[in-house]
Order: structure tokens, then sequence, then C-alpha cells
């Protein structure tokens, strides 16, 4: 008796499914113990990931506090204790805690005259590739200040002509490299050099009041009034926003009347 065409699709279906369940068996004999052993190492390794990111953070949390005991110590003028402190940071390994100690390290030791080792620790934290350049930057800028009676003028120009002479984008730190490099300018007889740069620091817009009152001084003493180019300035942008706010009443004007014009053109 010849099977139906719904009977044959069944057999088949049973056929396939015994050669599927057939070659399972089969691999599972053979690379059982290895898929089995991959899938724990997979999951011992994204265990350890997770592990390792929580020991991380842990550890960031306690070399915060470690840090603002540091500054708590400080606060208290206990100078050895704080730095004690600091060194702990220092050895633990993860850049910025270890950048941020130096730093403190180096104000400790200037404090106490030692301009030598605090350049020192500066330096260390500027030539830190691991760390955010704008860090690096304010680090080097440091270091200049205080070997700044050490070294040559022409030597402090070069180091801080990065910083000065960024334009896209600025360095965070212009105002400070440039005052540096006009004083060196200045020392080299180059007035009309140290000018200019006291003049760009005079017009930044967030320049700290008292950096900004001393350049302005220093300007119009080498011969730049940069009192009047900031009001050259301040005016040519309450201009510039004047125009563009005319502009604007003009652009939203025309569709007015040419909506008039159409309502009247209707009656």
């Amino acid at each position: 008796m010849a099977l139906s065409p719904t009977n044959d699709a069944a057999l088949l279906q049973e056929v396939d499914e015994a050669v599927r369940k057939d070659r399972l068996d089969t691999i599972m004999q053979r690379y059982g113990r290895w898929i089995i052993g991959a899938v724990i190492a997979g999951l011992l390794a994204f265990g350890g990931y997770l592990y390792w990111g929580h020991r991380q953070d842990q550890a960031r949390g306690e070399q915060a506090e470690e840090l603002v005991a540091a500054f708590d110590k400080l606060g208290a003028n206990q100078p050895r204790a704080a730095d004690a402190e600091l060194q702990k940071l220092v050895d633990a390994g993860d850049p910025a805690y270890r950048a941020a100690a130096q730093m403190q390290q180096a104000n400790i030791k200037a404090q106490t005259g030692d301009l030598k080792a605090a350049a020192a620790l500066m330096a260390k934290v500027a030539a830190d590739t691991k760390l955010d350049p704008s860090l690096r930057d304010l680090a080097l800028i440091r270091q200049t200040a205080f070997e700044y009676d050490t070294l040559k003028p022409e030597a402090v120009i070069a180091r801080l002509k990065p910083m000065v002479d960024a334009k896209d984008p600025a360095s965070s730190w212009f105002a400070s490299a440039a005052e540096l490099s006009a004083s060196a300018h200045y020392q080299l007889g180059q007035f009309d050099q140290a000018g200019a740069l006291y003049a760009r620091i005079a017009k930044l817009p967030n320049v700290a009041k008292s950096l900004q009152s001393r350049s302005v001084q220093m300007a119009g003493m080498l011969g730049v009034d940069a009192v009047s180019d900031r009001a050259t300035d301040s005016a040519s942008a309450e201009k510039t926003a004047a125009t563009a706010a005319a502009g604007d009443q003009k652009g939203n004007a025309a569709p007015k009347a040419a909506a008039a014009e159409k309502v009247e053109d209707t009656k």
C-alpha cells in the first residue's frame, strides 16, 4: 500500500531529525569536552573582567580618599605626613592620581625653597604620555616657572612656543605660557614681541583679573594700547550682534509683508 504525500513528509522529517541527532551525538562525543571547556573558560574570563572593573573602581575610590587625606594634612600644616600620603599615590601606579600627587609634592618642595626638586617632579608629570595633554602643559608651565631664574630666555621661549602658537585648539594654559614667554622676550630686548603677547593676554575674555591688569600695564609700557584694543573688539562684537539682530528682524518682516500683499490681492 502506497504512503500518502502527508505520510511521506512525516517520514522524511523523522529521518532528518534522526540524522541531525546522530551528528550532534557524534560531535559531542568527539568535541564535547572541548566545547564545555571553552564555555567555562569564557564565563571565567567574563567574570574576571567584571571583578577587575570592580577592583579598579574600588582602587580609584581609595586613592581619592588618600588624596583628600593628604590635602587635609597640608591644611593642618603637616607637610611630612602629607608627603607620605602623596607617596602612596605615586607608588600606586594610576597615572592621574600619580600626577596629582607628584604636582602637590612639587608644590611642597617649592614652599621649602627646593625649586630644583620641585622642577624635577613637574618634569616627570610633563613627560608622562599617559596623561591628558592639558595636564602635561600645566606641569610644563609650573616646571618652567620653578626653573625660570636658571634658564636662558631663549630656552623659555622655545619650551613654551607650542602652547603660545597653538591655534586650533588653543592651549588651555595659553595665558600663563604667554606671560612667561613675554617676560623672556622682554629680557632679550624684544619689546615688540613682548608687547604683542601682553596685548593678546589682555584681550582674553576669561583671564584672571590680576593677570589681565598686569598684561594691560605691561603692554602699555611697551607701547601697545591693550585697553583701546579691548574697547575696539568690544564695539566690533556689539556691532556684529546688532547687525545680526537687524538682519533677523528684516528676515521676519519680509515674509509678513509678502503675506499682507497676498491678502490684499485676494480682496
